[in-house]
């Protein structure tokens, strides 16, 4: 394989005005050791490497990872250089969703069905969701057998979050893509996965269900009008003690109403009653920056970025604000400008990670970067690695790498790719 040409790197400020988008060529190497069949390199800012053969590594946390073949889950307590713990999962191809959690449990997820172990996977337990009120929320009969729709599958790598000593799991399904149809909902959990219960239940879309489905078969809740294809991101703002969720994508005509698909909702829970109250902040367009992902919060201010698609002009970018502002534009700073649709960012340490979505950019694999938490950006293409877009961000595990994943499209799983900051 011959390595592409490097490209020289220049500072790209935080100020609107200076922004411009510049792509990077990262360097690499192969392979990465003696005993890693995977492609390696660095660019000026981190240093990258794709995961080895074998396992597919699905999550991290601190030195623990889990990750599954074709037949089998997998744990391992040592980054993934080894896996400890191997027990046969027919159908683990089909896996979601996965989350390690503080007391060491992890619970996993096929196309529509959840799985808990207590045990670093030498056993499993499936878990039958709950309602709001305590009642069993199964999935539905698909028509299609082969098509159950993805329920727990998200986009986004950031699940888990302390508050006051304890911690919650919270997370919503970006479904409705392949995998066929599926009601849209915000799940959490508050005792390690033994329970899981449904945090919010989006309504019926008209556009989101199964082929020749009858009223009957509808999915969504009736009792709630606000509609979405699927879920981009949740995340936890501690300043305020609030979680707060963005949607996409299109923009519904119902009569000569419009309805749209991209809203942002902010939730608090009540621990002392175990219930949630949320609320619609702002809706909009396709073609809007609501229409967006990577949620962060850092020191009080509130990040995400922009997927904007649809008609002409494209409102996109990462942007900044005070939580109480994402309403009013006019109180947003642009970041960057990375020019194509961003929906996928982390933020961790000072350093901003996010990725291009390839079929909508020229990139290959597209690292947008700030190590100063927006001050300077660059933009790498990883052309050596092949043609994916980077999804999934996951925090750094004790070694200091982010875990990535890149996928083919947007949606289906390619390889896992690691990354880590230098300085």
């Amino acid at each position: 394989m011959k390595p592409p040409q490097e490209i020289t790197r220049r500072s790209l400020m935080g100020s609107a005005a200076a922004i411009s988008s510049a792509a990077f060529v990262g360097r690499y190497t192969l392979p990465i050791h003696a005993d890693q069949d995977a492609v390696a390199g660095e660019t000026d800012h981190f240093h990258y490497r794709l995961a080895p053969e074998g396992p597919y590594i699905d999550a991290q946390r601190g030195s623990k990872a889990f990750g599954f073949t074709d037949d089998a889950i997998c744990f391992s307590n040592d980054n993934a250089k080894t896996w400890a713990q191997q027990t046969k999962f027919p159908g683990a191809s089909n896996i979601t969703f996965s989350v390690i959690l503080k007391n060491g449990n992890m619970l996993f997820a096929t196309q529509n069905k959840l799985y808990l172990s207590t045990d670093n996977l030498k056993t499993f337990n499936a878990i039958t969701v709950q309602d709001q009120d305590g009642n069993d929320y199964a999935p539905h009969k698909p028509i299609d057998p082969s098509k159950p729709g993805w329920y727990f599958h998200p986009l986004d790598g950031v699940h888990t979050w302390e508050i006051d000593g304890k911690e919650i799991l919270v997370w919503g399904n970006y479904t409705n893509v392949i995998g066929g149809a599926a009601p849209v909902n915000i799940y959490y959990s508050v005792d390690g996965g033994k329970t899981v219960k449904l945090a919010y239940a989006f309504g019926v879309s008209p556009r989101w269900q199964q082929k020749n489905a009858k009223p009957t078969e509808l999915l969504g809740n009736p009792d709630n009008p606000i509609i979405t294809r699927h879920i981009h991101c949740v995340a936890y703002n501690p300043d305020e003690d609030a979680f707060y969720c963005c949607t996409g994508d299109h923009d519904e005509k119902d009569g000569d109403q419009i309805k749209h698909e991209c809203h942002w909702l902010r939730g608090a829970y009540d621990w002392g009653n175990d219930r949630w109250d949320w609320q619609v902040v702002v809706s909009d367009t396709m073609n809007s920056r609501y229409k967006s992902g990577g949620i962060n919060f850092v020191d009080g201010q509130l990040y995400w970025c922009s997927d904007a698609n649809g008609p002409k002009p494209h409102d996109r970018g990462v942007f900044r604000c005070k939580p109480e502002d994402l309403a009013d534009k006019s109180k947003h700073t642009m970041l960057f400008n990375p020019t194509y649709e961003v929906a996928n960012m982390l933020i961790q340490d000072g350093v901003i990670l996010s990725g291009h979505y390839t079929p909508a950019s020229p990139y290959h694999v597209g690292i947008i970067f700030s190590p100063d938490l927006g001050t300077t950006w660059a933009q790498y293409d990883l052309k050596g690695l092949g043609r994916w877009s980077p999804t999934r961000f996951q925090e750094k595990n004790d070694k200091g790498w982010f875990r990535i994943d890149l996928r083919e499209g947007w949606i289906k799983r390619g390889k896992v790719l690691f990354l880590k900051p230098k300085g």
